[in-house]
């Protein structure tokens, strides 16, 4: 999604708007920042609490897509296509945050998630 914005803010008539662009970028970059963010955090309470920022991202996101498609800088279809990729990392996000309470909040995270490739793995090794 993130390149699909960026493609966007390359567009002679959208690069020219230097306040959407900057806004639109930060917002989506943020998606992916704090996700990781948070996953490096020592509690699966602070973990939970990027996820929040990193869902409101998502929604910032597509709010500005409505100003690029008011502005003409998409097509209705490229509108559709990003906006229901922004409500799937949304409604992902909200199903991650919700195991994640309902697995023990107030437990250290080692406890609860494992690095998804750790450096003696086969797939490091590989």
């Amino acid at each position: 999604m993130t390149r699909k914005i960026r493609a966007i803010c390359r567009r002679p008539q959208a690069k020219k708007d230097y306040a959407f662009v900057d806004q639109i970028t930060r917002s989506v970059r943020s998606i992916a920042a704090n996700i990781a963010e948070g996953f490096e955090s020592s509690s699966v309470l602070e973990f939970v609490s990027y996820l929040g920022i990193a869902k409101r991202s998502a929604g910032e996101t597509r709010a500005h897509l409505y100003d690029a498609l008011d502005e003409h800088y998409i097509s209705a279809e490229e509108f559709h296509d990003i906006a229901e990729h922004t409500i799937l990392i949304s409604k992902m996000l909200s199903g991650l945050m919700a195991y994640l309470r309902s697995s023990g909040v107030n437990q250290r995270k080692k406890r609860i998630m494992k690095h998804p490739i750790h450096p003696t793995s086969k797939l490091v090794n590989q």
